[in-house]
């Protein structure tokens, strides 16, 4: 009898522990369950209350009986934006992608030169080198702005330019020539993330790699080339997709060193926006005849064009999530 009361004792114990066990498991997941839906709640709750203001008709705009859903679907928001940021046509998405895709081919490109040679090759100075990079990167943008203004407003490569122009100098403001100068010298958009980013992968390939490579005759620019390089798809897909997607909707270098390019994220800025409020106004009682055309009216046209905008990076997102998500992992990001 005594034998039995005692398993039993172990039994009920035992049951005690696993129902405590599952308590806590199932909590754990309520809880996680419960702050993962609040976070994509918060996080797609912007987008989705802008389906009844971009997709309602003007008159519906400001109707209180208009919650998630419109009582009348209607483009004429899509249409006037399209308009508005598009004004030579679906060219001037396409000019937008191109840019970003260059700029972001010489980002990667000279990013990687640099983070391999502050990695891999010793040369005096080599830590004052990587600490003004990292000096950079911490710097705002705003602290650089004027000096860099004023050396493209007196554009001279240690007096060469006397040799070909009579002035002496050249003003490339209002030129993309800058952006691309900026993108080859490592000042471009987190340019200087890039280079840690990359120098920080680099360290953790085994230097067997080069060793080896060496032994079989390869040189030094062979082996970059022809061996780190391909081993670095990863940190070069990641960056890849980071440099596209800042210099797509990057508002401060193109607006300072050429505010008259066609550049999407330049003409959904605010202040854009703003100056071309009555233009925008009007169109909407011309071209699509709308006269009780309102503010709400230039609010619906003006996030309907940041729907607009955002194809493109959606369009990347959805091919390369994967990868990115994957890559951050081993990108120097983390560890």
């Amino acid at each position: 009898m005594k034998n039995k009361t005692q398993y039993s004792n172990m039994d009920a114990s035992l049951a005690i522990y696993l129902f405590k066990n599952k308590f806590k498991q199932g909590a754990v997941r309520f809880f996680s369950l419960v702050l993962i839906l609040g976070l994509c709640f918060t996080i797609v709750y912007p987008i989705v209350s802008l389906v009844p203001v971009v997709l309602s008709t003007v008159e519906d705009l400001g109707n209180p009986n208009v919650i998630w859903l419109p009582l009348e679907v209607s483009t004429v928001s899509f249409k006037a934006a399209a308009r508005m940021i598009m004004p030579q046509g679906f060219m001037t998405m396409v000019k937008s992608v191109l840019y970003a895709a260059g700029i972001m081919v010489l980002q990667v490109f000279f990013s990687a030169m640099v983070g391999y040679s502050l990695a891999r090759v010793k040369f005096w100075g080599r830590g004052v080198v990587f600490g003004m990079v990292i000096l950079v990167f911490l710097l705002p943008r705003q602290s650089l702005l004027l000096a860099q203004y004023i050396s493209f407003v007196h554009f001279d490569v240690l007096g060469i330019m006397n040799l070909f122009t009579r002035a002496g100098e050249i003003n490339l403001i209002n030129n993309p020539v800058v952006l691309v100068l900026l993108a080859v010298f490592g000042f471009g958009v987190n340019q200087s993330l890039f280079i840690f980013l990359f120098s920080q992968f680099f360290k953790n390939i085994p230097k067997e790699l080069e060793e080896a490579s060496l032994i079989d005759g390869c040189g030094f620019y062979r082996t970059y080339f022809r061996i780190m390089l391909p081993n670095a798809v990863p940190i070069i897909s990641t960056v890849g997709i980071l440099s596209f997607v800042w210099n797509y909707g990057d508002t401060y270098y193109t607006n300072y060193f050429n505010p008259e390019g066609s550049y999407m994220s330049t003409l959904l800025s605010s202040t854009f926006i703003s100056a071309n409020k009555d233009y925008i106004l009007n169109a909407l009682r011309t071209w699509y005849d709308v006269p009780v055309a309102t503010d709400l009216a230039f609010d619906a046209v003006k996030q309907a064009g940041a729907l607009i905008f955002l194809i493109p990076l959606l369009i990347v997102y959805l091919i390369g999530q994967r990868k990115l998500v994957e890559n951050m992992e081993n990108s120097g990001l983390v560890g």
